[in-house]
């Protein structure tokens, strides 16, 4: 069996067109694509995952841009290594990076590096600016949920809206439900205001 060329395309909603990845992947020669449109909350993909057990040695993995094939510093590295396992090398051609050459080698783990190094400056300033408003009394925390909306958003929800719907109109994110939800945030609040009002 020849040695193929293959890509994979992703995008992070159902919004969003893959149309212009997958150009891209066929002018790099590639003859099969695999692609996932997923949402935020995914975090299986199962296309790639497809692709990674389906390659052999001496294929090609093409991808326009790194941050389409990982989530993460930690999530690229390990999919580098499963792929070079497999005698397989990857090509992500925004940055025409090569891991069957020396160089693309090089360029992969210093890109590895400098993702990590960044992150901790950013952490590191994020706790100094907590820190430094905590100090001048500025620091509020996170924005407390309105208990109203949360109420209303239930109240839709009881009625035969789905959730999505719901929440929209009230002007609240479904994630700031659901997570009032799995906290036991909501119902604890609804409680304590029946009792306030008695």
């Amino acid at each position: 069996m020849s040695n193929i060329t293959l890509g994979y395309a992703r995008v992070s909603t159902y919004d969003q067109n893959l149309v212009s990845q997958e150009q891209e992947l066929k002018k790099a020669g590639c003859t099969e694509i695999y692609t996932d449109k997923l949402s935020a909350k995914d975090i299986q993909r199962p296309q790639l995952e497809e692709l990674l057990n389906y390659v052999r040695k001496g294929d090609i993995l093409v991808v326009t841009k790194l941050d389409r094939l990982a989530r993460s510093t930690k999530d690229l590295l390990s999919i580098v290594e499963r792929i070079e396992k497999k005698g397989v090398s990857l090509k992500v051609l925004n940055i025409n990076l090569d891991t069957s050459t020396a160089t693309g080698k090089l360029m992969l783990t210093m890109l590895g590096a400098i993702a990590e190094f960044e992150r901790g400056i950013m952490l590191e300033r994020q706790r100094e600016g907590i820190a430094i408003a905590k100090a001048e009394n500025k620091y509020k925390g996170r924005k407390p949920i309105d208990i109203n909306k949360l109420h209303e958003v239930q109240n839709l929800i009881g009625e035969g809206m789905s959730v999505t719907a719901a929440s929209k109109q009230v002007g609240i994110s479904r994630i700031t439900y659901y997570k009032a939800m799995s906290e036991g945030r909501l119902a604890f609040e609804l409680k304590r205001q029946h009792v306030d009002e008695v």
